[in-house]
This record gives structure tokens, sequence and C-alpha cells, in this order.
């Protein structure tokens, strides 16, 4: 078989374009073609999240989400700053409102601790001084958290590498000859050709995995976060973030200091009806049948309908939205909160209901599938892409 590259990687977000520079960096000359559906890198959750460099504070110590994203936090900003793409270590707030709270924060400092970052507890005084509009009855401050431009960082991963990236190359189908390798073809008819395949396809990774003949055992269940822009920035200094609650992998409305000077709030959680369904009013009739076909969404809502009911709560009335970021800012008010861009979480779910919690990558005849990595996904994207890379050198 006529190769046209040795590696396929299927997306263009950060986590695609992560692996890709990888496997040049760790093996010059290998020849990589990145196929990505959209007209340009970073589309969907890379360009949509927050811009956070998360510290890890949050994640099962041993688990691979809190070693990369410590190990990708310290990367990310050393790219950033090699490359001069904006960013800023800005250190961040978590901060119970509620007695009810307090353990699950002590749980966090000590989770913190346990993965090596530095956490320092406060009280309402010592909140106040960092943050004086944002009210709580005790908080930690966690140093190494920033934010930076994913976006931006995507491009320079493509530029770095010197892999060629297609882009409008929706992949339609996959031939795979465990003896030979894979041929792919993209809607527009092009077919190319590859020794092995990097699956990154995020909100379609499950169904990439499906055409390359491997079950992926779980489903792509989308989660849409909506958010708003703060009309009065001056609120908020940094990053503000309330206590999650450890049953969910959602943090909850957070206030989140932009590179731009912007600030965010948000974002909620609610199922989106399409992969890609940034609004209500979008709606892919096929897509949303396969989720609702999956045994696993329906036990998912059995189990944490309370919750769902009040994320849906929030995204249908500005006011319990609002609501919910005065328990942090009391200062704001309705008029305060401007619709800002959502963007869409690729939540993996288990046919018994469970939703994934750690990054998810697995293994088929020449390929690798990445099946679970949002959020903190492009903060650890670095390590991500070194540890996919790993597994396509092992067996090329």
């Amino acid at each position: 078989m006529a190769y046209d590259c040795d590696v396929l990687v299927v997306g263009g977000g950060i986590v695609g374009l992560a692996a890709a520079y990888a496997l040049t960096r760790a093996a010059p000359g290998t020849r990589v073609t990145v196929l990505e559906k959209e007209p340009g890198p970073a589309r969907h959750q890379t360009g949509r999240n927050s811009g956070v460099i998360h510290s890890g504070i949050y994640y099962r110590p041993g688990s691979l989400k809190a070693r990369y994203a410590v190990r990708g936090a310290a990367e990310m900003v050393k790219f950033c700053a090699e490359y001069g793409i904006a960013h800023e270590v800005t250190g961040k707030l978590i901060v119970a409102t509620d007695r009810a709270e307090l353990p699950r924060l002590h749980s966090l400092v000590q989770r913190g601790r346990e993965n090596g970052i530095p956490v320092r507890e406060l009280g309402p005084a010592q909140i106040a001084e960092y943050e004086p509009c944002v009210r709580g009855i005790a908080g930690i401050h966690v140093g190494t958290t920033g934010i930076c431009d994913y976006g931006a960082v995507a491009g320079q991963l493509a530029r770095a590498s010197g892999v060629e990236v297609r882009y409008g190359a929706e992949v339609v189908r996959v031939d795979r000859r465990a003896d030979l390798g894979v041929a792919v073809r993209t809607a527009a008819g092009d077919v190319v050709r590859g020794k092995f395949l990097v699956n990154c396809a995020g909100l379609h990774c499950d169904s990439v995995a499906r055409l390359t003949g491997d079950d992926p055992g779980m489903r792509i269940v989308p989660f849409r976060g909506e958010y708003f822009t703060l009309a009065r920035p001056g609120l908020v200094r940094g990053l503000v973030y309330p206590v999650p609650d450890p049953a969910f992998p959602f943090l909850g409305v957070h206030l989140t200091r932009g590179v731009d000077g912007g600030v965010h709030v948000g974002p909620n959680a609610v199922p989106a009806l399409a992969r890609e369904g940034y609004g209500w009013s979008v709606v892919r009739p096929r897509e949303l049948a396969g989720t609702l076909g999956w045994p696993g969404s329906w036990r998912m809502a059995r189990r944490h309908w309370r919750y769902g009911a009040g994320e849906l709560r929030r995204s249908l009335s500005k006011g319990a939205f609002t609501e919910a970021v005065r328990r942090l800012l009391p200062a704001v008010r309705a008029e305060d909160l401007l619709p800002a861009a959502a963007g869409v979480r690729a939540q993996a779910v288990l046919r018994d209901g469970t939703l994934v919690d750690d990054f998810l990558i697995r293994e088929g005849a020449r390929a690798v599938h990445v099946l679970n990595a949002p959020s903190p996904a492009a903060t650890a994207s670095l390590p991500i892409g070194r540890e996919v890379a790993r597994r396509v050198l092992a067996v090329l």
C-alpha cells in the first residue's frame, strides 16, 4: 500500500494537534497528517472554553487528570512564554458560601496537597483581600492556576510541529487492515492512507472509533455550557470558583477574568440536542436519537435528575442563573450578565450511566482513541499528546 503519511490524526483541536506535535518531537521525520472537518483549528471545545490553566487540585490523586493537569499547567505556561502567547499565572479562589460546603472544601485542601499543589486556606477577611466584592465563610487560594488563549496555543502547535493539516476534511469512512494500515475517506471524496490512526475527534470520537471498527464501550453525551460576560468586570479581579460537588465532573458557575480583560461567568451544564448544539434551537435528530438510544443516558438521568433540574432551571431562567452567581458575588445584577458564546462538553458516559471521570485513552489495531478528554484536557494537552505519541511509536 502506498502511504500518504505515517500517522493520520483525526481532529484539529488542541489534543489532536498536541499529539501531532509530540510525534514529530519524539520521532523527527515522522510524517503526520491532521484531518479537521472545520475550516480552521480549535473551533469547538478548545476555542469555546474559559481559557483557564487548571492547577489539578480537583482530581483524584494518581489519576491521569491529576498527573497530567499538574504537569501540563507548568508546561503550558512555558509553551506560551516561549511562543509569545497571551497568558498569566493569576491564582484562583475556591469559596465556600455555606457551612455544608466546608467538609468538601477541606477535602480539596487535602487533595491539593496530595497532588503537590500549593494551597492556602483563607477566612472571610482574607478572601476580601484577594476579591473585595466576593463573599464567603471560608476559601482556599490556589497559586498555580492561570489563564491563556488556547486557540492561539492550538494554532502554534500546528505550526511548530510542521505537520500537514487538512481543513474541511470530515472523515466519513475508515478502512483498517491490521497488516497494512488505515485508509480514510473524507466527505469531499479524498482518500488518505496512513500506517496508524489517532482519533482525537472530541465530540465525535466515539463515532470515529466505530468507523474504525472498534467498540468504544461508551458514548459521548454532549452537555452545553452557557456563559455570560460581566458588564462590570471591575467586580472581579481574577478567578473565583464555588466548591464543586465531587459526584459530578462539572465545576459549577464560576467567574473568570480572561487574557482580554473581560470576565466570563458560567458555565452551567445542560444536555445539548446535538453534538455541536450551542443553543436550544440546534437540534440534530440523528445525533439526539443516538444519545437517547444509549442505555447509559437514561441511567445517568435517573441517578442525577435533581442536579440536572437545577442546571436546566438556570439555563431557562436568567434570574435563577443570577441567583447562583450572587452566592459568590452579591453585587451582581441580572443586567450585569450579557450573553456570550456557549460551549459543548464531550462527556463520555458508560452503559451503566457512569460519567467517566478521568481521561480515557484506548487502543485498537493500528489505532489509538482518545475517548474522554473534556476539561482539563486543554491544560493537560501536552502530556496527553506525549502519551498518545508513546503508544503510537511503540507500534510503529
